[in-house]
């Protein structure tokens, strides 16, 4: 057992669950695409958007924050049988959601997925007393705290409760997105482009995910939803402020830059869009998957992309064939799924599943380059 745990692929966090996440998120935006309707206890869109907020999302999140803490603390990574686990937990709860009465095994592996990996996260945070990096780890049990909050809506089905828990996740993965978002893309823009990097107050830093956070808890209880709205639209017109305070016109001619301007432009808009939902209700689908694909989408296969070269002692720039043709891939997935919104009928159902089929084929393409990467040793002979 222990000579099974020395495989690389127990090595840092992102091996794992980045290589699980391009598979599982081809194959459940292909299954929803072009027809499936989950089960009794999850079904429909309730299902599809589960699986994409905690399952696909959720494994990218945990994985690359567990990579990323052992950087920013100087600790080891979590790794191993801890991470092997971790790894379990999240498997249990992909194949719960496919059982017919899988809902409450579901519910408890896949919450406790989020909480276990919360924990991995303090343990090197609270030994290194590394305070900025305290609200991360809350942020991660409230992100399992959504989850648990859906699943406690299924028996007996609420249909608003289950759509207020569904956003709540979102809301939580668009915090995320914009941590990581105001920590690295100034950084990654100035690195690349020799440029001196653009500067923020704390307290705008702290507002990408203190206000999406504070909107998800709002939410997922279902209370002062105007208030809610409010915290939502404000984080989306920061951080659109944001993306193009660190714009610089270099960053459109490098793929590993373009893409996480790209993915935090549309969060923004999406943000913007749900945040005006209490009083322009027919913005929260196109806000949602703005959001889902255009920001989540697009920032997870970016981050994938780029971390996964760092950490397997590969060279970032310039970006590996096909990689490019993903990420455009990505862009097109979002801009065809934001004009279904506004379609209905077989208008509607063939946008759906051309998105589909573009998403999965830029998570494929990631996963034919990448996997083979994830799964062996790093090429420079270090450890990690």
């Amino acid at each position: 057992m222990n000579t099974l745990f020395k495989h690389p692929v127990w090595a840092m966090a992102f091996r794992p669950f980045y290589s699980l996440a391009a598979l599982y998120g081809a194959l459940s935006i292909l299954l929803w695409g072009f027809g499936y309707q989950g089960t009794a206890e999850l079904p429909g869109f309730y299902w599809h958007a589960h699986e994409m907020i905690w399952g696909y999302a959720g494994a990218v999140v945990v994985g690359f924050l567990l990579t990323a803490v052992a950087t920013w603390t100087n600790q080891p990574p979590t790794r191993g049988g801890a991470l092997a686990g971790l790894v379990a937990l999240w498997l249990i709860a992909r194949a719960a959601a496919f059982l017919p009465n899988g809902a409450t095994v579901g519910g408890i592996t896949g919450t406790l997925f989020f909480w276990y990996g919360a924990v991995c996260m303090a343990l090197p945070v609270f030994r290194t007393k590394n305070s900025r990096n305290y609200i991360a780890v809350f942020a991660l049990f409230v992100f399992g705290g959504t989850h648990a909050v859906f699943h406690l809506n299924l028996m007996p089905l609420d249909p608003a409760a289950m759509l207020d828990g569904l956003t709540a996740g979102l809301m939580m993965v668009a915090g995320f997105i914009g941590l990581v978002g105001m920590r690295i893309m100034p950084f990654f823009t100035a690195k690349r482009l020799a440029i001196p990097q653009v500067q923020s107050p704390m307290w705008v830093m702290l507002s990408a995910l203190v206000l999406p956070m504070a909107a998800a808890m709002l939410t997922a209880h279902r209370l002062l939803p105007s208030l809610a709205g409010l915290l939502a639209l404000a984080a989306g017109i920061i951080n659109l402020v944001q993306v193009f305070r660190w714009w610089h016109k270099g960053v459109a001619k490098e793929p590993m830059l373009w893409i996480l301007f790209a993915g935090y432009f549309f969060t923004a808009l999406g943000l913007i869009a749900v945040g005006l939902q209490p009083w322009f209700s027919r913005l929260f689908n196109l806000g949602v998957h703005l959001i889902g694909v255009g920001g989540i989408g697009l920032l997870t296969v970016g981050m994938m992309a780029r971390t996964a070269l760092g950490h397997t002692g590969h060279p970032i720039y310039p970006a590996p064939k096909p990689i490019p043709l993903a990420f455009w891939l990505m862009v097109a997935a979002t801009f065809v799924r934001a004009v279904s919104t506004f379609l209905s009928g077989t208008g509607h159902t063939h946008s759906v599943r051309t998105s589909a089929v573009l998403f999965a084929a830029s998570l494929l393409l990631y996963a034919w380059r990448y996997i083979p990467w994830l799964l062996t040793p790093r090429a420079d002979g270090k450890a990690g």
